[in-house]
């Protein structure tokens, strides 16, 4: 072995015999955590990192998958309650490949699939049947796409077509959906999926659409469009109307001098309107025009009258004209006009929300009303909040005397609110009074001992030092002295470490 080497382990030997039993204690913990932690670190560096392999599985294709993993000696773990399965990074797309190759995860999960396995001798029936369960299928797929959405299940009723209007029916559909743990899905998530329904099926609408959570939640209805969607509706409106009229208020009488509630009746279903308006067109020529003239002479025709033909219906005009007289004349003219009627039809779909009807009142303080009369606030008031009496609405305006106990309960807490931030804030100064003055303090310690002269070290009678071994030069000064004691030691522990070890140890003891 080299010498050099021998004198490394022998100087470090020798350091490691002069620790004391606790320094040697700590050393051992010291190696002992050092060498468990490397292995730690280098357990967790060899550890392989996982990554998602496929995610939102079925139990049959996760038992599936999990059999191909366990053939190819794969490892892997189960997360999401076994609906996701976690492998190695460097052998994701590995496995995915061999999955596809077994056709895994399984696709078949109805859809337009299902018309690929028709022959040709599928019955009417059967082609009809498989149709709809196939779009059942492409819904619940693109239902579930939506997030939040775990699964879905989608089934039609699709009444059988008929040239008789009378006895037509609207198809309907029954979503079910099942959310992510903790996820509700919001209005504009639930018409999302009405619409997309609806619109997948020819003649469905909106209001033909029942959504259900799996909690037994509905969401939507069939013929009331979204559950709770008037409430909501009628919470907004409200809180609008009360907003602007307590706004306008509050500039004529004062904050806090009035105040304003806001009833509003929401329609909660949905309807369908038809409005026929028949109007007879000015200026226009009459579609047809017959003018008939009869004349009679002879006896016996005396004071005949009458009007020639049958009634006409309709917008039509007749005048006849009799003439009798004592020589047997009769003579008759009548006129018919048909005029062109304007046929106009609007169909309106009033959805989920129509306000029926909202009822105001307002109630101000009488020593703020600044001259301004009842009739006067109802009038703003009712313009303010879009009031329309025909539809039903009300407005109640009244002067009162407003109770003055919240304001002295408002004084009261606001002086001891300012109290207490006065006691705060005088905590925070004397706590900062006493930082600042004990930083002061140990400032002015540090300097009167920086200042103090150092103690002159008395020499050791045991250190007898050679003089070929350490110069003889004396120090003018004691930091002089010190560091020549330091090189001295360096030194006498370089040549004799033995001799060096007694010298701190006479040290030592003569200090005690």
């Amino acid at each position: 072995m080299p010498p050099k080497l021998l004198d490394f382990f022998r100087r470090f030997g020798t350091t490691i015999g002069g620790f004391s039993v606790a320094q040697k204690t700590l050393a051992v913990i010291g190696i002992a955590v050092v060498i468990i932690g490397g292995i730690g670190l280098s357990a967790w560096l060899s550890k392989p990192s996982y990554a998602p392999l496929f995610t939102g599985l079925s139990a049959a294709d996760a038992s599936a998958i999990t059999a191909q993993l366990d053939t190819d000696k794969v490892p892997y773990q189960l997360e999401d309650g076994g609906a996701s399965i976690l492998v190695p990074k460097d052998s994701v797309y590995k496995e995915r490949l061999a999955a596809a190759s077994n056709n895994l995860p399984s696709t078949d999960t109805g859809g337009y699939s299902l018309l690929d396995k028709m022959g040709v001798t599928t019955s009417e029936f059967q082609q009809n049947v498989t149709y709809k369960r196939a779009m059942e299928g492409e819904l619940a797929s693109t239902i579930k796409a939506l997030k939040g959405v775990t699964n879905a299940s989608v089934k039609l009723a699709i009444p059988e077509s008929t040239v008789f209007t009378d006895d037509k029916e609207d198809p309907t559909a029954s979503v079910f959906v099942d959310t992510t743990a903790g996820v509700t899905l919001t209005n504009d998530q639930v018409q999302s999926i009405v619409h997309l329904t609806s619109a997948a099926v020819t003649g469905m609408k909106t209001t033909d659409v029942s959504v259900i959570d799996a909690d037994g939640n509905v969401l939507s209805t069939v013929g009331g469009g979204l559950a709770g969607d008037g409430s909501a509706q009628a919470q907004k409106y409200s809180t609008a109307t009360k907003s602007d009229v307590q706004a306008m208020l509050d500039k004529l009488v004062g904050s806090g001098k009035s105040t304003v509630v806001v009833h509003a009746a929401v329609s909660n279903a949905t309807s369908d309107r038809t409005t026929t308006t028949y109007e007879a067109p000015k200026g226009d020529p009459a579609k047809s025009e017959t003018n008939q003239k009869e004349s009679y002479t002879g006896t016996g025709a005396q004071n005949a009258t009458g009007v020639l033909g049958a009634d006409t219906n309709g917008a039509s005009e007749a005048t006849t004209n009799t003439t009798g007289g004592g020589d047997g004349s009769y003579t008759s003219e009548s006129s018919t006009k048909d005029n062109a009627l304007n046929k106009t039809e609007q169909h309106d779909q009033v959805p989920a929300g129509e306000l029926l009807k909202q009822t105001v009142s307002v109630a101000v303080d009488r020593n703020a009303a600044n001259g301004m009369t009842q009739n006067q606030l109802e009038t703003l008031v009712s313009n303010a909040a879009g009031v329309d009496t025909t539809r039903g609405d009300s407005v109640a305006v009244q002067f009162v005397a407003f109770s003055d106990a919240n304001k002295q309960a408002a004084r009261d807490a606001l002086g001891g609110s300012k109290a207490k931030s006065d006691n705060q804030l005088w905590l925070i100064v004397g706590a900062a009074g006493g930082i600042a003055l004990l930083g002061i303090i140990i400032a002015i310690v540090g300097i009167i001992r920086r200042r103090r002269p150092e103690t002159a070290v008395a020499d050791e009678p045991a250190i007898a030092p050679s003089e070929d071994l350490f110069p003889t030069e004396v120090l003018p000064t004691a930091e002089a002295a010190t560091e020549q004691r330091r090189r001295e030691m360096n030194a006498l522990a370089e040549a004799n470490p033995e001799q060096a070890a007694d010298a701190i140890r006479a040290i030592i003891d003569g200090n005690k």
